[in-house]
């Protein structure tokens, strides 16, 4: 018979990594037991980038040395299930009291309520959930639509972020504007960021996921990603003292021959919990009050760690669970081979791209938005499939990451719910803030013809689609006037049938 424990067990998740958070925060080595399972289930559930699969259980295993390096009792252990290992643990110590923090997502947190383990509050964010309904129900109730604006201006008043007083910095409150640069020509360096030399934990978690017989693409771990904290607060400060002046004004450009431009790279240690985005944001700040940083910049990426990251974090957890079933336009397609891997591509864009996401598991906001997104909006491609390869092929994804994302700003699949208009766009969108056109194959300018770029007539193609469900959108008024206009619609429909599927076959 088996002794029940005289102290509690704290189960750490794998997207919970911070020593200082959660159910860890106010304990001692001694006063509980550290739980931390590694599913097979979880690693065999999907095809996985390897990368980002690596970045996930190496990351949990340094954690767990650190912990018992601190002198915690910590078991690490590989189980079937999440649930399999925890019933395991509690046979194994006799443990009758076990306690996590909420979970990251929908699916995770239901799963901690049937096992009946006690939670404390996900406190990895700026914002609660719960406040931020509260937030959101008050603007319903007063008329008020939701967006990430007012969300964003009020977390920075809540919080005293980037104020003077009781104004903002700078004496705006958004400086995109000055944040919309297309690619420089002189041929500048970009900042290079440090890559970590894979340690014994790392070869073994590499060499466990081959032997467990996992699905996985993609080039193998080279050290880029950080995978302990000590590494994140690295990546951190390279980014303050090199990235983030020169960040704003191309952030939204695109090079064939720099996969990063000056984005951070921070959003893979920011999800596993190893940076928190209150030390982050007020690091930022305090570079901008040393006067090392533009506020253009400065200003633009705490909006995309306190307001976008924060908005999309909300608005998860107060759709959820109907929001991954929207499908407001009935797009069916799958995801292009020319994504997964299964095929290659004369689209120079979108080869560069991917190109990316194979060698790194990972792309920029503006890539994932304009190319692959817009790509998979006006080509009809399912949302579920998209949210799955996305959530599963990016170093930094997650189900309360890209469901908001892909469904709602990516693929308007939601009906306008989170963007009021879809994000779709052709080749000159590209061609303006990119230089992939320069030696593509594809004219960003044509929408007829074996030579037109595929993003200019399937932009058409999409619009002419879907004029009943978004003809009323007073915001696409000037797109639809332009499409009713257009003297080939009939051959540029044509075109987009072919284009389609040449897309399917993997063979455009």
């Amino acid at each position: 018979m088996t002794v029940p424990s005289s102290i509690p067990t704290v189960w750490i998740l794998g997207d919970q990594l911070n020593r200082h958070r959660g159910a860890l925060r106010d304990r001692s080595p001694g006063d509980c037991r550290v739980l931390l399972v590694e599913s097979r289930a979880k690693l065999k559930s999907k095809r996985w980038h390897v990368q980002r699969l690596h970045l996930v259980v190496s990351a949990m295993a340094h954690f767990a040395a650190e912990l018992a390096a601190e002198g915690f009792d910590v078991d690490h252990r590989q189980a079937p299930t999440l649930a399999d290992g925890l019933r395991a643990h509690c046979d194994q110590f006799g443990v009758d009291e076990v306690l996590a923090m909420e979970p990251m997502s929908w699916d995770g947190r239901a799963l901690l309520d049937r096992l009946g383990v006690a939670t404390v509050a996900n406190d990895q964010f700026l914002c609660d959930y719960r406040d931020f309904g509260d937030w959101a129900t008050d603007r319903e109730t007063a008329g008020k639509r939701l967006t990430m604006e007012d969300f964003y201006r009020w977390q920075r008043t809540e919080l005293d972020v980037l104020m003077d007083g009781d104004k903002p910095a700078g004496g705006r409150w958004n400086f995109d504007a000055d944040n919309r640069e297309p690619p420089p020509k002189d041929g500048r360096t970009w900042p290079t960021i440090t890559r970590f030399e894979p340690d014994d934990i790392d070869r073994a978690v590499l060499g466990r996921l081959a032997e467990a017989g996992t699905e996985v693409w993609g080039e193998p771990p080279d050290g880029l990603w950080p995978v302990t904290r000590a590494q994140a607060l690295t990546r951190l400060d390279e980014f303050l003292t090199y990235g983030l002046a020169p960040f704003g004004p191309h952030e939204d450009a695109m090079l064939a021959e720099e996969w990063k431009l000056a984005h951070s790279t921070l959003s893979p240690a920011l999800n596993l919990g190893l940076l928190h985005p209150g030390e982050v944001v007020e690091r930022a700040e305090a570079v901008y009050r040393r006067g090392d940083a533009p506020i253009n910049s400065v200003e633009g990426f705490i909006r995309q760690v306190m307001g976008w990251r924060e908005y999309v974090w909300g608005l998860y957890w107060l759709w959820m669970p109907d929001y991954r079933d929207q499908n407001q336009l009935g797009a069916c397609r799958p995801v292009p081979p020319a994504f997964t891997g299964a095929a290659t591509t004369d689209m120079a864009c979108v080869a560069s791209v991917v190109g990316n996401v194979r060698q790194r598991g990972y792309a920029h906001h503006i890539e994932r938005l304009m190319v692959l997104g817009n790509l998979a909006l006006t080509a009809g491609v399912d949302p579920w499939a998209m949210t799955d390869w996305m959530w599963a092929n990016f170093v930094d994804g997650a189900e309360w990451v890209m469901l908001p994302n892909v469904i709602g700003m990516a693929l308007h699949a939601d009906g306008g719910r989170m963007a009021t208009k879809p994000y779709a766009s052709g080749g000159a969108y590209i061609n303006k803030m990119s230089n992939h056109c320069r030696d593509c194959r594809f004219d960003p300018k044509k929408r007829t013809g074996d030579t037109a770029c595929p993003f200019t007539t399937l932009y058409w193609d999409f619009l002419a689609r879907n004029e009943k469900a978004l003809g009323k959108n007073h915001r696409m008024a000037r797109q639809f006037g332009g499409m009713r206009r257009l003297a080939d619609l009939d051959e540029t429909r044509i075109r987009a049938a072919d284009v389609l599927a040449k897309l399917d076959a993997g063979s455009l």
